[in-house]
């Protein structure tokens, strides 16, 4: 039987890795725009009574650092990077942010309601940031499902789904005035989009570079 053996990341970066992901973890909790946090957003706790269900579909993707944290760990604390179970919960929680970050973007896609008087630049740097991420890295995941890496598979469906509602909310509640202490969050969030997306990028070239050999055994090496 064919079998991949995952190689560890380097301890440095798994540790810096963690920290991204327990920084993100963060963020679920401080508020991020108008004293709101994710969390009192999929609570329906919004000022003004204005929770509702695009409130928690624009809020739920955050908790993908809690999953990107279970990973973070395993890279450094036990020998298995990643369980199939684990695998499969990943990929169930990445389809349901994606589809709940889908439907949120319908409307200025389709410029519905109010929305079809938005200027026509500023629709597109909602729309095209968001999509750009789903579709590039799902295009990824599909032309190079034979070479990548399971573990490696999960940390781009997350950070993908992360970073494509990341930036619709930094873009949508980006220009809302506001004080620092009511927008934590989202200034958090802007600090770690960056690195996240940069490991995106370099998953995305590690794969490409992956060279699979067949030892005598009949299993496969992967060597970086």
């Amino acid at each position: 039987m064919v079998s991949l053996m995952e190689e560890r990341a380097p301890v440095r970066y798994s540790v810096v890795g963690l920290l991204i992901s327990v920084t993100a973890g963060a963020t679920v909790f401080l508020p991020f725009a108008l004293y709101t946090s994710p969390l009192d957003a999929v609570r329906f706790r919004v000022p003004g009574n204005q929770g509702d269900w695009w409130h928690f579909l624009i809020s739920a993707p955050f908790f993908l650092a809690f999953p990107m944290i279970w990973l973070r760990r395993r890279s450094l604390f036990t020998r298995r990077l990643s369980t199939p179970a684990g695998r499969r919960l990943i990929w169930t929680v990445v389809a349901l942010s994606i589809c709940g970050t889908m439907l949120v973007e319908i409307p200025f896609l389709l410029r519905l309601g109010n929305l079809a008087r938005m200027n026509q630049w500023r629709r597109l740097s909602i729309v095209c940031p968001t999509f750009g991420i789903i579709i590039a890295s799902g295009a990824f995941l599909f032309l190079r499902r034979r070479d990548i890496l399971p573990t490696r598979a999960c940390l781009v469906g997350l950070n993908a789904a992360y970073l494509a509602n990341a930036a619709l909310c930094l873009i949508v509640y980006g220009p809302m005035p506001g004080t620092a202490g009511s927008r934590s969050g989202g200034i958090v969030t802007i600090v770690i989009v960056w690195p996240m997306l940069v490991e995106l990028v370099w998953l995305f070239i590690q794969t490409f570079k992956i060279q699979v050999s067949q030892d005598n055994s009949g299993q496969y090496t992967v060597k970086y």
